[in-house]
Parts: structure tokens; C-alpha cells; sequence
């Protein structure tokens, strides 16, 4: 049996309103809870909003409000975009709650009795003199920052000298150290693990849990003069809501016997990898089991910015596109974990391929076959070929290989791999004729080919669940599974539980194809036109031109762990273009190397660097593999 399983996100700051970096980790930790829940694992999903702080009383007093006003209000903001995107969290929690304010002092007092491995005490008074950035809420040293600016905010930390308390965390570094070496706190990616250990040899020093001119916050419980540091405060909201202090039976079920998976950015890393196991091992209780650190990402080709213009609100992308396909378009276009642009531009094409034409357009020509064949009953499969027994095996592996997907936190590549199940789904369709068979009245091996589509189909929606359950659930209503009157039918995974005979419908498109109109300025910038079978034109296809090039130069895009600035030859012609190889290719290994690109790709601008193309890759099991050409061609050459 698996042990409970408690998926945290950040508790998110509310000096301002949620937006697409916020719901990205909130909509992640949705689409793990349901992964296990349809697995029957027991699963509790904790989100919620951090609410104290120098910071937030500034911008309360902005806004003309008191803290504890302001902080209500935006407060709802993120639950109404957390409902409105379908994130089905078990706990909202607010450190402003009376709860979690108890839990802190407690924790709190448990620690300033806590002694040390050597004997010291785990809470000290001092005096700290350094600097303190508001923006991000610490105190921070010059070796964080970047010419004498704060690397996130772009502005000087201020210099402060006053009364603190102080978490002894050096007597704790060298056996936290042991515990993420060793996977007993296990860190991902694995470069994250790698950052989070060279973070022990630069040098790390006791911190402070209190501030003394703070006056927003929970006052410590054995000296209520002053203000506990506001992220200690948010980092305690964990076990606040497991029951720390107030449910023993609940916090040792999902704490202490349970798995701890908690979700974050990597500006956070520090706090969470290191300060926040150190201080679970003082006080006695134990530390997360898994900790998975997504990247940062850019929109269209820019930093996120309320300057800039660029700051998308999900309802806003949920009211264009539907929610389920916002939640699918905002968690697939770049491998979870890794930094990545997030082209917004570009979700009407991708929506239209992957969604309407690909899975929509499969579930409505074989479900109109159905009607017009069957009466609209399910038919029976009598006369499976090689071919229906090779699809129901495609089935079951890709069902094999989603789940150890998503066990690993590799959304993306999961989503990836479901989408390759689509298409395997409708070659076989299309292979199979099933009109041919419909004129010559072949009814036995009709009924088995489009018993095998919906068989396969049904599968899709309980493999696309976690990423859309609404549209999940309308597919399986079309096949005629009701889950509202048997939600068991969201976990039958086990191959031909389609029961021939129940009645299938079709009142509306699963995803109605975006008009033309809405998306020309979005459509891939190859200027390729999808049809409505999903396939493009021979004129379409040579609109593209692809030759051959050498690489001249690369090296890294600075501030991105995915990305390879890289100077190629076309036969006379030098071009710089990006690629997000970094991952999988040394910049010094690509130098001589053929590759092959797209030649008339519209320029884009990425992480502040001009592409003016694309090199050509293949994917296997999340390993990129550039493609080459075979043989002795010169750089320019053109492939046709």
C-alpha cells in the first residue's frame, strides 16, 4: 500500500494579484493530486497565501488599507483564480489565521527550548549588521547579489543593524548536507540537487528568525517585542496545516507516515532545501521526503513584467481558450523543472493541432461512425486484426510509461507522450479505412475497428484527467461512461471495460476548432496551415525551408539553465539562433557539427537574444537528440 502523499505549493505573497507564475506550480500540484488520486492514493493538496511582512504593509499602505484589510482581499483574488482554473486544493491556508499564528508560536517555543547536536542552544539573541532586501523579505550578502543590485528586483538591499534571534543552523549544515546527498531529502531536477549542495561549500551562516522593527507579523512568544522573520513564519504554514499543534493523529498521519512533495520556483530553493529541514530537525520533527524545483519562465520572449505589459492573468487565458485547454497550453510547452518561454502567442495553433484537430477531431469522426453505422450503440469487437491488437498494446504502454512519467514529476513529457498516443490513434484509424469498410459493408471488422478507436479514446480521457478533467469527463459522457453516477469510471484503466451496446452522443465538438480569424496572427511563424484532418498541404510543406548548416560557435544564454546561443554557417551566410539543447548537449561538443534548421523562421527575440532560426531535434524519453545529415553535405545545402 502507498504511503499518504501531502503536495504542497509556495504559499504565495500578496503585495500583488495572481498571474500565470503563480498558477503554474498551483496547477502542477492539481495535476499530481489527481494523477495518484485516480490511482486511489491518498492525497491532501495544501496551497495558500503568505501574508505578513514589511513589504505587504507597504503596499496596504498604498493602497489606502489596513494590512489585515488588504490582505483579505487579495487573499480572494487567488482563491477565486485558483476555482476559476479548476485547482481542487484540500487546504487554502493564510499565515494571517489564527491557526497558523498559534502553530508559529508554538513551533517557536519548541525550538528556543531545542538544543543542538553539540549541546548549544538552537535559538540565540544577537545583533544583526548587514543588508536586508525588502522586496524579497531577507537579509541577503554581497556575494547574492549582482553589482550591489538584488538579482530578482533590480534594486540595492538597505543596510540594518538591529536586535535579533538567531537559528543556530550551522550546528545543523553538516547532517542536512548527508540527508540530500544521500536522497533521504531528495531534491529535483538533479540539477537543482547539484546547486542546492555547492551551496554548502561557499558558506553558509546562522540566520535570523525575528525582526525588531517590524511590526506586521507574529510577535515570538518569548519576546513579544519582537516580530518573527517572515519567512520562517510562511515556511511553518506546512506543518500548520497537517495539525502540528492542534491534530496529532492528522499530522502523523500525513507527516509523519506520509511523503512530503513539496513544489517551488528556484528563487526559493534556499530557504526550503536547507534553512526549512534544518529547522524541522530542531524541532524534532521530520524533514520533506522530495522537493521538486521548477525554473523561471519568460513570456513571448520577455521577462514578465507589469511594464512591459506582459503579465497574463489565467482567467484571462481560461475565457479564450477553455479552462481545461488553458491548463493543458500553460503546463506542456516547455519541460516542467526547466526554465522556458512560455509563447502565448502561439497557444491558438497549439490548441487547434494538439486539441481540435488531434484528439477533437478523432472522437467526432468515430463517434459519427457510431451513429451512422451503429444507431448510435457501442458495437462489439469480433474480429480483432494484428493491427487493433497492436493499438490496445500502444494503450497499454503508453499508460505504463504516462504513470512512470508522472511519478517523476515530468509533466510535460507525460503530456507529450499521451499526445503521441493520439496521434498512434488516429493512424490507425486512418489505416483502418473505416469508411471503405462502412461502403462494402464489412459490419463485423467495421464494428471492431471503431470499438478499438473508442476503446482507445476512453483510455485518453482518464490518461488527460489530471490536465483537463472537465473535458475528460464530457469524453467520457460521449462514450457513455457518466461519472458523476459511477466515479469509478475515472480509474478503470484495464483494457476493453467499453461496454458494447451503451449509447454514444456527439452534441457539440470535445474542442471547437478556433476560427481563422483569431488565430492568423498566432499560427506557427513557418506560416504552416493545419487542416482539419490534422495534415498539411504539399505547398504548405514547402513553404519551409530547411538547410544545412555548421556550427561555428556556442555557448551559453546567461541566466538560463535550458538555452545555447549558437553561430552557425549556412554555405557563406552567418546566422545566431537559439536552441534549448543546453540540457543535453556541451556548447563546446556542438562546435563543427552539421546540423539541420529551419532557414525562414520569423526572428524572435529569447531571454533577450535574437533566433533568427531553428535546428531541428528528436525526443526520446525527455532526451533531445539533434538531427544530423547523413553524409558529406556542405553547409547551405537545401533539404527537400
Amino acid at each position: 500500500m502507498q504511503k499518504p502523499l501531502f503536495v504542497t505549493t509556495p504559499i504565495y505573497y500578496v503585495n500583488d494579484r495572481p498571474h500565470v507564475g503563480h498558477a503554474y506550480t498551483s496547477l502542477a500540484a492539481d495535476v499530481l493530486t489527481r494523477f495518484w488520486r485516480q490511482r486511489e492514493r491518498k492525497v491532501f493538496f495544501l496551497t495558500g497565501t503568505d501574508e505578513h511582512g514589511t513589504k505587504i504593509a507597504q503596499s496596504a499602505k498604498a493602497a489606502g488599507q489596513t494590512p489585515q484589510a488588504f490582505v483579505d482581499e487579495v487573499s480572494a483574488e487567488f482563491r477565486k483564480v485558483w476555482d476559476g482554473m479548476k485547482v481542487e486544493y484540500d487546504y487554502f491556508i493564510r499565515t494571517t489565521e489564527e491557526r497558523h499564528v498559534n502553530t508559529v508560536k508554538n513551533f517557536l517555543s519548541r525550538l528556543k527550548k531545542a538544543r543542538t547536536p553539540d549541546g548549544k542552544e538552537a535559538i540565540y539573541s544577537g545583533v544583526y549588521k548587514g543588508l536586508y532586501c525588502t522586496g524579497c523579505e531577507k537579509f541577503v550578502t554581497e556575494k547574492d547579489l549582482e553589482n550591489g543590485l538584488c538579482i530578482y528586483h533590480r534594486i540595492p538591499p538597505e543596510t540594518v543593524e538591529e536586535k535579533n534571534y538567531f537559528f543556530r543552523l550551522t550546528s545543523y549544515l553538516p547532517q542536512v548536507e548527508r540527508l540530500i546527498y544521500e536522497d533521504k531529502i531528495k531534491i529535483e531536477p538533479l540539477e537543482r540537487k547539484k546547486e542546492t549542495l555547492g551551496l554548502f561549500k561557499v558558506g553558509l551562516e546562522d540566520f535570523s528568525i525575528s525582526r525588531e522593527r517590524e511590526s506586521w507579523g507574529v510577535p515570538l512568544p518569548f519576546d513579544p517585542e519582537q516580530t518573527t522573520y517572515v519567512w520562517v513564519d510562511a515556511l511553518i504554514n506546512y506543518v500548520t496545516a497537517s495539525g502540528f499543534s492542534t491534530d496529532a493523529n492528522n499530522f502523523d498521519f500525513w507527516w509523519g507516515k506520509g511523503e512530503i512533495l513539496h513544489l517551488m520556483a528556484k528563487d526559493i530553493l534556499k530557504f526550503h532545501c536547507i534553512f526549512w529541514p534544518a529547522l524541522l530537525l530542531a524541532a524534532g520533527v521530520k524533514p520533506p521526503d522530495r522537493i521538486f524545483v521548477h525554473g523561471f519562465f519568460s513570456v513571448n520572449g520577455q521577462k514578465m513584467s507589469k511594464s512591459l505589459g506582459n503579465v497574463v492573468d489565467p482567467l484571462y487565458l481560461a475565457s479564450e481558450y477553455g479552462v481545461d485547454a488553458a491548463r493543458y497550453l500553460l503546463l506542456t510547452p516547455f519541460g516542467f523543472g526547466q526554465d522556458g518561454d512560455l509563447r502565448v502567442d502561439r497557444f491558438a495553433a497549439r490548441y487547434n493541432a494538439d486539441l481540435a484537430n488531434d484528439l477533437g477531431n478523432l472522437a467526432s469522426r468515430a463517434i459519427k461512425m457510431v451513429e451512422v453505422n451503429f444507431g448510435g450503440s457501442v458495437p462489439a469487437a469480433k474480429s480483432p486484426d494484428e493491427a487493433a491488437l497492436e493499438m490496445a498494446n500502444e494503450v497499454e504502454k503508453a499508460e505504463k510509461k504516462t504513470a512512470e512519467l508522472f511519478e517523476r514529476v515530468a509533466l510535460t513529457e507525460a503530456a507529450d507522450e499521451i499526445g503521441q498516443l493520439v496521434k498512434k490513434a488516429n493512424r490507425f484509424f486512418d489505416a483502418q479505412a473505416p469508411w471503405n469498410l462502412a461502403k462494402e459493408k464489412k459490419t463485423e471488422q467495421l464494428g471492431t475497428v471503431l470499438f478499438y478507436t473508442l476503446e482507445t479514446l476512453r483510455h485518453l480521457a482518464l490518461l488527460y484527467y489530471p490536465f483537463m478533467p472537465e473535458k475528460s469527463q464530457k469524453l467520457l459522457a460521449y462514450l457513455g461512461e457518466n461519472v458523476e453516477k459511477d466515479p469509478e469510471a475515472l480509474g478503470r484503466f484495464q483494457w476493453g471495460r467499453l461496454k458494447p451496446g451503451s449509447k454514444v452522443s456527439h452534441p457539440e465538438p470535445l474542442f471547437p476548432r478556433l476560427e481563422k480569424d483569431k488565430t492568423s496572427s498566432e499560427a506557427p511563424e513557418a506560416g504552416v496551415a493545419l487542416q482539419e484532418d490534422g495534415l498539411v498541404t504539399i505547398q504548405d510543406f514547402a513553404r519551409l525551408k530547411l538547410r544545412v548548416a555548421v556550427v561555428e560557435q556556442a555557448e551559453r544564454v546567461e541566466k538560463s539553465d535550458k538555452l545555447l546561443r549558437l553561430q552557425v554557417n549556412l554555405g557563406g551566410e552567418s546566422r545566431q539562433i537559439v536552441a534549448g539543447i543546453a540540457q543535453h548537449y556541451q556548447p563546446e561538443s556542438l562546435v563543427g557539427k552539421k546540423i539541420v534548421m529551419v532557414a525562414n523562421l520569423k526572428p524572435a527575440t529569447i531571454f533577450g537574444v535574437e533566433s533568427r532560426g531553428m535546428l531541428l531535434a528528436a525526443k526520446k524519453e525527455g532526451k533531445l537528440v539533434i538531427v544530423t545529415p547523413d553524409g558529406d553535405i556542405s553547409a547551405g545545402a537545401e533539404i527537400s
